[in-house]
């Protein structure tokens, strides 16, 4: 009458633990000689060296939240990644390419920590959404390039296996390209975030004038002018209701990469917006893992 219910229950996944504000970097911003770049981490807790992601989350150059797109980190730590989410300095108090130096920073402080946290340091990727995914395929085109290394830990590689930009701009100049006139005015004026992040601030340093102004910075600060072979392979996904980065744009860099022997993939979803409910689906996160699980098996 009072028998309890009995549950079997098979071992298929693993603890996962999370580590939160690990600093990975102290670095100089305009308000702060000082700054912490921080990195929270889900750790799969298994005996053997695991793959690692370092997630670069969106934020329009003016944010840099690492607590953002927790389904999808979940979803990679689950399926047996370390998965490393970073902040990184953004506008007013950073330009370009202090932000690209952090992400590249907290590459080579994953492999200098690997055995801290169980990670195999050959067998690192970057993800990342909006500017983010700027950052992730600037990563990966500027593989383990010695023009972008800074840090303390400068005895270690920055090299990646693979990354996934999501909806990333690959050419400032063009990023509202396909979007009405008045909006593209806006995205090229000189009070634009993508123009301060090029330009930075004319009164403390930078120069005055839109993304369209100065283009040899513009150019320094498009990842589609440093694709090399050694490049790594890269996926691109878009969605085609996007009205914060045209389509366009990771189209360009596909065809770039395509053009110059890399291995690249790209994806459009269907009525997916920027950052919307669309990246958080199962299908969409299914072909996102298995293509890191290619590159680090």
């Amino acid at each position: 009458m009072f028998e309890s219910k009995i549950l079997y229950v098979p071992l298929t996944r693993a603890k996962i633990h999370f580590v939160p504000d690990v600093v990975y970097a102290q670095v100089p911003t305009f308000d702060n000689p000082h700054q912490l770049l921080q990195m929270d981490l889900l750790i799969p807790q298994i005996k053997r060296k695991l793959p690692a992601v370092i997630f670069v989350t969106g934020g329009t150059f003016i944010s840099a939240n690492k607590a953002r797109m927790p389904q999808l980190r979940m979803y990679l730590a689950e399926k047996n990644f370390v998965v490393a989410s970073i902040n990184y300095r953004t506008v007013p108090g950073a330009r370009f390419p202090q932000p690209l130096e952090d992400v590249k920073s907290a590459i080579r402080f994953l492999k200098a920590n690997a055995q801290k946290f169980s990670v195999d340091p050959e067998k690192i990727c970057v993800v990342g959404d909006g500017v983010g995914g700027y950052l992730a395929a600037f990563a990966a085109v500027t593989n383990n390039a010695e023009m972008f290394n800074v840090g303390e830990n400068l005895d270690v590689s920055s090299e990646i296996v693979a990354a996934v930009d999501l909806y990333g701009p690959s050419d400032l100049r063009q990023i509202a390209e396909t979007f009405p006139v008045e909006l593209q005015n806006l995205y090229n004026s000189a009070a634009s975030v993508t123009s301060l992040f090029v330009n930075g601030i004319p009164a403390f340093g930078g120069v005055d004038g839109g993304i369209l102004a100065h283009p040899v910075s513009a150019e320094r600060a498009n990842p589609i002018n440093y694709i090399t072979k050694n490049s790594a392979p890269m996926l691109l996904m878009h969605g085609t209701n996007d009205s914060v980065v045209s389509p366009a744009q990771t189209e360009l860099l596909f065809k770039a990469l395509l053009s110059q022997d890399v291995e690249a993939e790209r994806y459009l979803i269907t009525n997916a917006g920027h950052a919307d409910e669309h990246w958080q689906q199962e299908n969409v996160l299914g072909v996102i893992t298995e293509f890191l699980i290619r590159h680090v098996i």
